[in-house]
């Protein structure tokens, strides 16, 4: 059975920085695509960044694009994201999540596996 589990949401001022970690449970974690989404209050959930099984291409969403990082490490198992010049609006729960079929993509649908989440506060 597929466990995520995210870490290392706090709260922080606009123009700070956080690093997200999401760690995996399942042998098979290189050969899957793995994502970030975000969910604020009174919002629907929405896709931040996808990441390949080999981690060798990236997308993110343009509000994200050129502040936040998605990377991942195979060997342990785990995603990270890496945000920079963190802004209010970036305040939400984020929550990791994984495709383990192929589909990938930035539809939350296209995920099987999701993760508790991990807040995230930015004040202005």
């Amino acid at each position: 059975q597929v466990q995520l589990v995210e870490s290392g949401g706090d709260s922080v001022q606009a123009g700070g920085s956080l690093r997200l970690s999401c760690t995996a449970s399942g042998r098979t974690f290189r050969s899957w695509t793995m994502a970030w989404f975000r969910q604020a209050p009174g919002k629907e959930r929405e896709y931040v960044a996808v990441i390949s099984p080999t981690g060798g291409i990236s997308y993110y969403t343009d509000s994200v694009e050129g502040r936040f990082t998605v990377s991942r490490d195979n060997v342990h198992n785990t995603m990270y994201l890496q945000m920079h010049n963190l802004k209010f609006e970036d305040t939400a729960v984020y929550y990791c999540a994984a495709d383990t079929v192929g589909v990938g993509g930035n539809h939350a649908s296209s995920y099987e596996y999701w993760g508790q989440g991990t807040q995230v506060t930015v004040s202005s």
